[in-house]
């Protein structure tokens, strides 16, 4: 496939993403985020990033964001040594082709050290194997040194370090420079924004690093950056590869994205067998597979080619080649669940010790409102454990509390705690009001109740007694009978919808949030059949997934040898 060259202008989103004069200098210790990379998978992704011996690499610039103990830095500097040669360049002439950042003297004194070795392993000597080692490490903090200059690669393993580990100044400071870091967003987020930033047309940015960014809300400004300016070549998920020297809580995958016009993009999954292939192969046949060149793939190794690619913010679903192309062909002829249901989440207070009771005393009856709880629906049925909200909300808004005496004297004894919170310091006059509005027309109507945390898709069928509580998502119909669409949701189709776009937190959890559910897609109901629909009922009330994913399967229209690649089922 001939590559489309074309020039990109800079977007009003780009130029938003511009950052702010940066200060001099800004100290801060080195994240405890370095994570050692394996040979075969440094190569790989020098290989998919272009940054080959047989280019000429002396006039280019590469840029390594966070050296480490030189993995990376290793590999690059053998590959622009042989270039040279190969070039019959003097060696001085590398002067300015690498650039490797480190944040303390310690690390950027081992990494130069290291430089130093595999230049005298080339026969350099030793003065001129320090100039040239003094001239790539830098010590200083990439993320805010980055934008001085334009270069022709980004490569490298960023350091993986999470909001939380980040002193509050400094993750601040970050985000103010670099907007795609958002939310709860990790740091890499802001390596992935500054090594964009950096890349002249037609330059790469390759990264192996978390993947949470292509799926989760934090990513969501990063995908917007990456679609509305550059090119994804690559995404090659290593969820189950033996990518590094430890073990990692993150899910990885190696990014390859290029400063060009959006075309078609490769989408792979590497298992563990595919270290055993030389790292020559796997890289020479996903570039096969990006022409559209039918190669046997090596053992560990599937494909796919995404011909159009992800638009906007919306996430990328890059599990898996078989997954993707099944969760394509399934979004392509079905409709989404809210085109026949409503998803919403349950009620928020902002202090669930004054507004949650067991106490059905408290106060006024017609201000306590029957409340399900995550721990309600653990058994695969509604169980109410006597959850109780306090109401402060009627159909036209906030109670009067004078109307109330129970419930006015109740919350006056929580007046202090309760002015406290945000909410509340944004409407003084409602000092008493929870987060969220009560929507009381929902407590009556059927709904599926879904935990927000959990390991499977589990839709419990409320059948109209409570109003749920935020860490409960919940589903609403008019046009389906909720057992149906319970049976529906329990089958492995309705679990691959969110593996498909959620992520996984540390223990293997999924999050069943709204975003989330809202993908799901599902057939007209009255396109089922009497036998579909009692048996997805019955599936429903057993618990039987087995079931109701056989009945599903038929639904859908998938076959058993999909089944078996896309869903393992």
């Amino acid at each position: 496939m001939e590559e489309k060259q074309a020039a990109i202008t800079m977007s009003g989103f780009q130029m938003a993403l511009l950052p702010p004069s940066l200060p001099l200098r800004f100290s801060v210790a080195e994240p405890q985020g370095a994570v050692f990379t394996k040979p075969w998978v440094v190569e790989l992704l020098l290989d998919l990033a272009g940054f080959s011996s047989d280019r000429n690499l002396v006039d280019a610039v590469a840029v390594e964001p966070s050296a480490g103990h030189g993995a990376f830095f290793s590999a690059m500097v053998e590959r622009l040594l042989e270039s040279c040669e190969r070039m019959g360049r003097p060696v001085e002439d590398c002067r300015n082709s690498l650039i490797a950042y480190e944040l303390d003297e310690e690390s950027a004194d081992r990494v130069r050290t290291l430089a130093i070795g595999l230049l005298m392993a080339h026969r350099i000597p030793h003065g001129l194997a320090k100039q040239l080692s003094e001239s790539w490490v830098r010590l200083g903090d990439y993320l805010l040194e980055s934008s001085e200059i334009e270069v022709d690669f980004v490569l490298g393993n960023p350091p993986y370090v999470r909001l939380e580990e980040i002193p509050e100044e400094i993750a601040l400071h970050y985000r103010n420079i670099y907007p795609t870091m958002r939310g709860r967003a990790d740091l890499y987020v802001a390596f992935f924004e500054a090594g964009l930033r950096q890349l002249k047309q037609g330059a790469t940015c390759a990264f192996i690093c978390a993947d949470r960014w292509m799926r989760n809300q934090y990513g969501a400004a990063l995908r917007a950056l990456v679609t509305s300016c550059y090119a994804v070549d690559f995404v090659i998920e290593m969820h189950n590869a033996n990518a590094f020297d430890d073990d990692v809580d993150a899910y990885p995958a190696i990014t390859v994205v290029r400063k060009k016009v959006q075309g078609a993009g490769v989408v792979a999954s590497a298992g563990p067998e595919a270290a055993n292939s030389p790292p020559q192969t796997l890289s020479a046949t996903l570039k096969s597979v990006a022409r559209g060149e039918p190669l046997a793939l090596p053992h560990g190794l599937r494909t796919a080619v995404v011909e159009k690619w992800f638009r906007g913010a919306e996430p990328w679903p890059c599990h898996s080649p078989e997954q993707l192309a099944l969760l394509r062909k399934l979004e392509e002829h079905f409709p989404p669940i809210e085109a026949y249901a409503s998803v919403g989440i349950g009620v928020a207070t902002g202090n669930d010790a004054v507004f949650i009771t067991n106490n059905q005393e408290l106060i006024e009856p017609s201000r306590l409102l029957k409340l399900a709880i995550s721990k309600d629906i653990h058994e695969g049925c509604l169980q109410w454990s006597g959850s109780y909200l306090v109401d402060p909300w009627d159909d036209h808004g906030l109670v009067v509390l004078d109307d109330y005496p129970r419930l006015r004297d109740y919350l006056e004894a929580h007046k202090v705690v309760l002015k406290r919170r945000h909410t509340a310091a944004n409407n003084r006059r409602g000092w008493y009001k929870t987060i969220d509005r009560v929507n009381h027309a929902l407590t009556g109507k059927p709904k599926l109740y879904i935990a927000d945390i959990k390991n499977t898709l589990d839709p419990i069928l409320d059948r109209g007694e409570t109003y749920p509580h935020h860490n409960l998502y919940f589903i609403q119909s008019d046009h389906w009978n909720l057992e149906v669409l319970g049976g529906l949701l329990l089958s492995a189709i309705g679990q691959f919808f969110i593996e498909s776009y959620g992520v996984r937190m540390r223990g293997g959890c999924l999050r069943f949030q709204a975003q989330y559910l809202r993908r799901i897609r599902v057939p007209d109901p009255s396109t089922l059949s009497k036998a579909q629909t009692e048996g997805l009922i019955n599936a429903f009330r057993e618990r039987d997934r087995k079931a109701a994913t056989q009945i599903a399967v038929e639904l859908y229209g998938i076959e058993k040898e999909v089944m078996e690649t896309a869903l393992g089922y």
